[in-house]
């Protein structure tokens, strides 16, 4: 039977892989399809991106627009963390945290299962599957699982789970055992889908190159070449196509711009009262809630974000039009019912780190020196996807665009099944065994400024764009 194994490094950079670090990785980028020109999803964090890898859809389709974000129609007045138990509460309510059919219901509603493990957040593991009670499949977690019961049964199996370390090396252990001992050969899924909490935990605490994220980084690549190897032994790797990516990339943190606290020092009101604004802060990434159709408040709050320092791009959503100097959200993916108003990335550069690490930006929290992710920066952007196995081209580089919102569409067509049509991600023929490998794509720079007297802001987006699907490549402000 046919299979795909997906593997995710989370926070991986495409110059991390290499045989110093990543000796299985990168052997195994060599055999099979690299693509050189992979994207993230804006704004970079992980449960965005999760979103997006398994509904095709942007964030403004799937309705998950940050890590931290508000969901109007559960509780119109503030923000939340996007965490299993948030989450849960929020299905409880009756309102779908999804607005997007996702893998897992598309693989039940052809007999098929998709089963995912995951050692970082519960709510990048949540939102994989976030239906399974009722439409099959399952997600495994340390601290919760779905179908409920499954959580104590599999304890009961494999013992409890080692505690959260950094480098986070005995939960993935751990969570290998259970895929290689139970999901795969016992579950045998159409799709399963293992999520390594590193380099991700490691870099947030240390930094980018520093000797925790590279040990850390060693580490996975050890478990990965273990799955490679029971693979092998177990007579599975001929029928397993395997995809291996990371969410997004990563930055060196400059300086730390509280924007919460700072909107509200600077006078705008709080959430739930008249002319409030809610604020939801996602590492190098802000996003901007105002009252409906409150369009004087949105734009006097934009006019004052781009006056700071740490002001990167700034989009505006179909409901507060005009705006001066701003970009429309659907220009990256992110128009739809849950978007916020204003979304702003923070200035970004391309300096290096102390470990020789290019990119470094604004965050809403950490410490400089330390690694973040969230903004438009093309160091976050730019992220990995490698893929091998009998279904894709062997020994290739493919420099079309891609992008995260592409890994469902291209697994249903792996497994002949239909599902994946609406989708905006496309699927990646250029990668799969009999196809064409040039694929036709454009790249064009948007722009927007506002002149404020003092000084002008001026923003660019660049995009590329192959067919109907478009791909942030960067965005900052100029000058």
């Amino acid at each position: 039977m046919s299979s795909v194994l997906v593997f995710i490094f989370d926070g991986l950079q495409p110059a991390q892989v290499n045989p110093r670090l990543m000796p299985n990785l990168a052997a195994f980028a060599s055999e099979g399809v690299t693509f050189t020109n992979h994207h993230s999803v804006f704004p970079s964090v992980t449960r965005v991106n999760a979103s997006s890898m398994v509904t095709g859809m942007a964030s403004g389709g799937h309705g998950l627009s940050g890590n931290r974000l508000m969901i109007r129609e559960f509780d119109s007045d503030k923000a939340m963390p996007a965490m299993e138990p948030e989450l849960a509460q929020v299905a409880r309510s009756g309102v779908p945290v999804l607005l997007a059919p996702t893998l897992g219901q598309i693989l039940a509603e052809h007999g098929k299962e998709y089963v995912a493990i995951g050692v970082g957040t519960s709510g990048n593991m949540y939102l994989h599957n976030p239906t399974a009670e009722d439409s099959g499949g399952a997600t495994i977690h340390p601290t919760f699982a779905l179908p409920a019961d499954l959580h104590e049964s599999l304890i009961d199996r494999f013992g409890p789970w080692p505690e959260e370390t950094k480098p986070n090396t005995m939960r993935m252990a751990h969570a290998t055992r259970i895929m290689t001992e139970y999901v795969l050969p016992e579950r045998e899924p159409a799709v399963a889908l293992i999520w390594s909490s590193e380099p991700d935990k490691s870099q947030h605490a240390a930094g980018v190159g520093s000797h925790l994220s590279d040990t850390s980084i060693r580490e996975a690549d050890g478990q990965f070449g273990d799955i490679l190897q029971w693979l092998n032994e177990s007579g599975r790797a001929e029928d397993t196509d395997i995809i291996v990516a990371s969410d997004h990339g990563y930055s060196t943190i400059s300086e730390i711009a509280g924007v919460e606290a700072l909107v509200h020092e600077a006078g705008f009101a709080l959430g739930g009262d008249e002319g409030g604004v809610v604020v939801a802060q996602n590492g190098g990434a802000a996003l901007f809630y105002t009252q409906p159709g409150d369009l004087d408040t949105t734009k006097r709050l934009a006019a004052w974000l781009m006056s700071q320092p740490w002001c990167g791009t700034i989009t505006a959503s179909d409901a507060v039009p005009g705006i001066p100097g701003t970009l429309p959200a659907s220009l990256v993916g992110n128009e739809g019912p849950r978007v916020p108003e204003l979304t702003m990335s923070f200035k970004w550069d391309s300096l290096t780190n102390e470990a020789g690490y290019a990119g470094t930006a604004y965050s809403t929290y950490g410490e400089p020196g330390t690694g973040q992710h969230g903004s438009m920066s093309k160091h976050e952007m730019n992220n990995i996807l490698f893929a091998r196995g009998p279904r894709f081209k062997s020994n290739v580089k493919l420099d079309a665009p891609s992008g995260n919102y592409d890994v469902t569409p291209t697994i249903l067509r792996i497994l002949g099944l239909s599902g994946g049509e609406g989708m905006y991600g496309r699927v990646l023929e250029e990668a799969l065994e009999g196809a064409p490998s040039e694929v036709a794509w454009t790249v064009e720079i948007h722009e927007a400024e506002y002149d404020m007297g003092v000084k002008t802001y001026k923003q660019q987006i660049k995009i590329s764009t192959v067919g109907t699907t478009s791909y942030v490549d960067e965005g900052n402000s100029v000058g």
